[in-house]
């Protein structure tokens, strides 16, 4: 058995003014920005409390919206992913890029908010 669920919403965002960025979406969603520690690619939107992170990423590709999926067990959930269509793309650091049937692309991901596996699907 093992554990998922929504993560973050990732803003992929191909720029040159990280922090201009954050500061856009900081205003439109109405909540603070802030730089992880030693995460220069990096800006939190610091979202309310219980709610998937809100990350800027900064990119070489087109800017674009990916969906991370945390988990106990990052090769259970790639196998199920798997079984439903999805493909792996790419294998960074501790997680696996994967692409949706349809085109999308999606991290599956060690767990990220500290009260994981509140809120969490368990899977045989």
């Amino acid at each position: 058995m093992h554990r998922s669920r929504l993560a973050a919403i990732v803003i992929d965002s191909r720029t040159d003014d990280l922090d201009r960025e954050a500061a856009f979406w900081s205003a439109a969603l109405g909540w603070p920005a802030s730089s992880p520690a030693g995460a220069d690619r990096y800006r939190d939107i610091d979202v309310a409390e219980g709610q998937p992170k809100v990350l800027l990423q900064q990119v070489e590709h087109e800017s674009r919206v990916h969906l991370d999926i945390e988990t106990d067990d990052i090769e259970a959930e790639v196998t199920r992913l798997e079984a439903l269509g999805a493909k792996r793309v790419a294998q960074v650091k501790r997680w696996w890029v994967m692409e949706a049937p349809s085109g999308q692309r999606f991290c599956v991901v060690p767990p990220q908010r500290s009260d994981f596996p509140a809120g969490a699907n368990e899977w045989p």
